[in-house]
């Protein structure tokens, strides 16, 4: 599991799983967003095993599934609120965190360039969002 701090208490990764939970709540995360539907991908744990798990840690847990962009902004908002209401530091993970990362982006403060900056620092080309950012 590769975690890539994004912007404040806010960290994303790709796809985690059922033993990754205990490591995480170890490493100080206190909330789990989960951005992937069930059933994506065979073989991918579905979302109340892995809710399960994390709320066993003691984790805060938001599943808000997405399949694609654009995203609706519905999703948006569910999104930013699970942002605000969740405690941090939180790791919201999708199957490669791209996902989660440009639901942040696409809410984030400042101008494209720099939300475009911070991303890329963590790892992600969100470079196609750039006409809907800042």
């Amino acid at each position: 599991m590769q975690i890539h701090p994004l912007a404040g208490a806010l960290s994303v990764s790709a796809q985690i799983d059922v033993d990754d939970i205990a490591e995480l709540a170890a490493q100080g995360f206190r909330g789990i967003v989960n951005n992937r539907p069930d059933g994506e991908e065979p073989g991918q744990p579905d979302n109340a095993t892995l809710e399960s798990a994390a709320r066993t840690a003691g984790l805060a847990w938001r599943h808000i599934p997405v399949a694609g962009m654009p995203f609706a902004p519905a999703t948006l908002q569910e999104f930013g609120a699970a942002l605000e209401e969740l405690p941090g530091p939180l790791l919201a993970f999708c199957r490669s965190g791209t996902r989660s990362s440009a639901l942040w982006a696409m809410q984030a403060p400042g101008t494209a360039d720099e939300i475009l900056a911070t991303a890329r620092a963590a790892g992600y080309d969100l470079s196609m969002l750039r006409p809907w950012l800042g």
